[in-house]
This record gives C-alpha cells, sequence and structure tokens, in this order.
C-alpha cells in the first residue's frame, strides 16, 4: 500500500512530474519542491555531512524513502538506493571500528529502502539484509519477536521495529510473524505506539506492563507503526484494529494550528514539521483526509517558497525548517551547523505535503 501520490506515479502524476503535457495540479508544488531541494543536497547520492565531513546513511535512506513517496521520483530513489548499496556494512555494522557489532534499526531501514524503491534487500550491495535481520530477532522468551542490536550496547527502539515487521513480512520470513507481534505489543491503551523499547531481557516486554518512563506517547513512532503496518501483506485483524486505533489517536493529537508535538499534546509540547509530517503522511495514506490536509498545510507554512527570492535563501525553495524558530534563524541563509536539521525536516515531511489539498 501506498500513498496517493505514489499510486499515481505511473500515471497521471508521472506525466506531470516529468516535464509531460499534462498541466500539473496547483498542489502538487508543495512535495515536489521539496523533493527537488533533497535531490539537490545529495553528492555522488549521498547526503555529505559538511559540518563533520562524513556521509550520513542514515539520513540518505530518509531522502530515499521520501522521494519514493512524493511520486514521480522513482529514478531518483533508485539512484540513492545504488548510492547506498556499496556502504552496507558501514551502514549497519561496526566494521569500520573494528567491531562486529550489527545495528538491527539499520539493517530494518536499509532492506525497508530496498523493497520500497524496487530493490532486492535479499542481494543490496552483495549483503542478504533479510537474513542479517532475521538474526537480530529475538527467537524465543518474553522478547520473541523484539530486534536487538550485537553487540555492547543495544539501541533497537519502535521505529527500527516498524521497519522490521515491515521488511520481515514483505520478504515472506518466518520471522514475520512474532515481528508484527511484537511491534502491536508496544501499542499502548490510548492508541499510540511508544518508542523506547524495555531491555531485551526484561521479564515483560509491552508497553501495557512497561514502567510510566518508557510507555510515553510518540507521534513519530505511531505515524511510522501505521506507515508499516499498511505495508504488511494480507494483515490480519489485529493488524487492522491497530491501524484503526493508531489513526485515531493521531487524529485527536492535532494541534489548533495542524501542527504536532513529536509526544502528542494539544497544547505546548515542541509542535515541529518531522513529526508533523510523518503524520500527515500516515493519516493521508489510511484515507484521514481531512486530518492530513491541515497537517499538511501546517507543514507547508514552515517550508520555504518563490517568496524568498531576492533573499540569502533564494537557492533553498522547497526546503523545510524544523518549527518557526528555525524557520525565522535561518532567514539569513542555512549555514552548515543548520544543514542537517533542514535535510531532517524535509525528508521527514516531504510525502506529507502530498496532502496539502488533502487526499487524491
Amino acid at each position: 500500500m501506498r500513498n496517493a501520490a505514489r499510486l499515481l506515479a505511473g500515471g497521471i502524476a508521472a506525466a506531470v512530474l516529468s516535464g509531460g503535457l499534462v498541466a500539473a495540479p496547483a498542489h502538487a508544488a508543495a512535495e515536489d519542491t521539496a523533493a527537488r531541494w533533497l535531490t539537490g543536497e545529495l553528492t555522488d547520492g549521498l547526503v555529505h555531512n559538511d559540518q563533520y565531513d562524513f556521509d550520513d546513511y542514515g539520513l540518505t535512506a530518509d531522502v530515499a524513502i521520501a522521494l519514493d513517496a512524493v511520486g514521480g521520483r522513482a529514478a531518483d530513489a533508485r539512484k540513492v538506493r545504488r548510492a547506498l548499496a556499496p556502504h552496507v556494512d558501514s551502514w549497519t555494522t561496526g566494521v569500520d571500528f573494528g567491531s562486529d557489532d550489527v545495528y538491527a534499526g539499520s539493517v530494518a531501514k536499509a532492506a525497508v529502502v530496498a523493497q520500497r524503491t524496487g530493490g532486492d534487500a535479499r542481494a543490496f550491495g552483495g549483503v542478504d539484509l533479510v537474513e542479517r535481520l532475521e538474526a537480530r530477532v529475538v527467537a524465543t522468551g518474553a522478547a520473541k519477536g523484539r530486534i536487538q542490536d550485537q553487540g555492547s550496547a543495544d539501541y533497537a527502539n519502535t521505529l527500527g521495529q516498524a521497519f522490521a515487521a515491515e521488511a520481515l513480512s514483505v520478504a515472506g520470513s518466518p520471522r514475520a510473524g512474532s515481528a508484527v507481534r511484537f511491534l502491536l505489543a508496544q501499542q499502548c491503551g490510548a492508541g499510540f505506539f511508544r518508542v523506547t523499547l524495555d531491555a531485551a531481557d526484561a521479564a515483560t516486554q509491552s508497553c501495557a506492563d512497561a514502567p510510566r518512563a518508557n510507555a510515553k506517547p510518540s507521534v513519530d513512532a505511531t505515524a511510522a507503526a501505521v506507515l508499516s503496518l499498511r505495508e504488511v501483506p494480507q494483515p490480519t485483524t489485529k493488524v487492522k484494529r491497530a491501524v484503526t486505533a493508531a489513526l485515531a489517536w493521531l487524529a485527536k493529537r492535532e494541534q489548533r494550528d495542524g501542527l504536532y508535538a513529536s509526544q502528542g499534546q494539544r497544547t505546548g509540547g515542541d509542535p515541529n514539521a518531522n513529526s508533523t509530517g510523518l503524520a500527515a503522511w500516515a493519516l493521508g495514506d489510511s484515507g484521514r483526509c481531512g486530518a492530513a490536509r491541515t497537517a499538511a498545510r501546517a507543514v507547508a507554512k514552515l517550508q520555504l517558497t518563490s517568496a524568498n527570492a531576492g533573499t540569502p535563501l533564494a537557492g533553498e525553495k522547497g526546503a523545510v525548517a524544523f518549527d518557526r524558530a528555525a524557520k525565522k534563524a535561518g532567514r539569513d541563509g542555512i549555514s552548515v551547523e543548520e544543514r542537517d536539521q533542514w535535510r531532517r525536516a524535509t525528508a521527514q515531511s516531504a510525502p506529507g505535503l502530498s496532502y496539502v489539498a488533502g487526499c487524491r
């Protein structure tokens, strides 16, 4: 299942965005300009962090996912996938640091990038990511189905678990069912998904049994879970109910101006483009058109437009600021130190901008 823009990618939208004869609808501009800006931020297909001089593979993956999602950018998404593939070990393991660490969340995300962009998760840069991911799924006990990093520390969370549930399900892995069930166990009674997982050796592993500190709401985790669960082939009734409950929670968490705070506060908190864009994407992809439109329009207000012509931001059309303060701070130009935040905000919110005019 893809969002509406992606469903049109082979038809009218493709003709529009590739310069065909079909006139582009006005509401196509927001997501397309965001995608254009993101492609302009790539160096040989990768996001390079000039502040600290390294290629950011995780952020590059976010860009690939965003380009695939907005529609009409499949070729660009494939280019990013091909640029990422040779670096798969550097991204998903500790090989560059002389360790045998394996980062489960990164493996899962890499597999999803391959699958969503038409690649092969079983042969990505010469690596079988499905097999590598299966090895990071707990096989027995209370944590059965949970992803776990290999190494001295475990940074796995619900975002990575959502990618794992999707990747393994799409691949038809025998570990898919347990990964999906573990993801569903991270949904709390109110409908949201928590982002923090209990330690892999904890006696209990569900949100219902978690200490309050580990059961805080997360808009990002909830939206990510919805998007990944909607990719699960032949979803069970439990999966469908989980998605419905999560969407209901998201719809109720929207602030009056359409923005979302990271923990879903109705007022206050830290309303930002990242959480709002993900929420808009999940809502729109699921047919919650009114809430998606309101959220998308809130993100659009944080986006740089042609109105910035003649200013230090003239070449940054399409970029999305993290929040109002960041947009104001960047009015004299996006500095090297600030660019990383702008890239992340744009990558996470670009698909949500597809719903500025509602579902289509």
